[in-house]
C-alpha cells in the first residue's frame, strides 16, 4: 500500500467500486436463490475480501492523516 495520500485516495476509490460491485453480485445472487446457490460461498468470500481491502486502505489513509 502506498504512503502517498493522493495515491491512496485513488486506490480507495478503485477498491470502493470493486466492493460495491461484489456487494451487488451478492445481492443479485440472493434474489435468484435457489438458482446458483453453489456460488454463495465464493461470492460472499470475494465480497468480504473486497471490503476488507477497502477498510485496510481507509485505515492506512487515516494513519497518514
Amino acid at each position: 500500500m502506498s504512503d502517498n495520500p493522493e495515491e491512496l485516495k485513488a486506490q480507495i476509490k478503485k477498491l470502493s467500486a470493486q466492493a460495491m460491485t461484489w456487494k451487488m453480485n451478492l445481492h443479485d445472487l440472493s434474489e435468484e436463490l435457489p438458482v446458483n446457490w453453489e456460488n454463495i460461498m465464493e461470492t460472499a468470500q470475494k465480497t468480504h475480501d473486497a471490503y476488507a481491502a477497502l477498510t485496510a486502505a481507509r485505515q492506512r489513509l487515516a494513519e497518514l492523516g
